[in-house]
């Protein structure tokens, strides 16, 4: 089970010559589409440009399980997500929405950061507070058995 964040339809630019998605832009579609949830936590663009407070990925594991074309959709879903005072941890997974296959998925380590020192920070009180009430609400859909990126939050 999982959280839906957002629908992407795969455009002509992203394919290449095998005439399916190239690998780079999974990886963009992932990251574009976790803006969604770094805004809800305000620690997206509006954060890194009024408070200089934004997060900087150190560590992430793709899989590429099935292809994409051009013009397929495809959803966007979070099945993971935790944080200590400094990281965020999750994981996304890319389902084609016709066949409903996994097309793929990605696993990240993020930190919080200063922008105006570029040294990393911990979370602000109001942050915390969105991000426990988000996992207090979705933990029993959250699956964790199947995460590479281990044991890098310091609870």
């Amino acid at each position: 089970m999982s959280v839906h964040i957002a629908n992407q339809i795969i455009k002509k630019e992203w394919t290449d010559y095998n005439n399916h998605m190239n690998m780079a832009y999974y990886v963009m579609v992932f990251d574009q589409i976790w803006e969604n949830m770094l805004e809800k936590f305000k620690m997206g663009e509006n954060s890194a440009k009024t408070n200089k407070r934004s997060t900087m990925v150190v560590e992430t594991r793709t899989t590429y399980n099935n292809e994409v074309k051009q013009g397929e959709e495809v959803e966007i879903n979070l099945t993971f997500f935790d944080h200590d005072k400094k990281r965020l941890h999750f994981k996304m997974e890319m389902i084609e929405k016709n066949s409903r296959k996994l097309s793929a998925t990605l696993e990240s380590l993020s930190l919080y950061i200063d922008l105006d020192k570029r040294k990393v920070t911990e979370f602000e009180d109001d942050k915390v507070k969105l991000m426990d009430s988000f996992i207090e609400e979705n933990k029993s859909i959250f699956k964790n058995d199947d995460l590479v990126i281990n044991g890098k939050l310091k609870k």
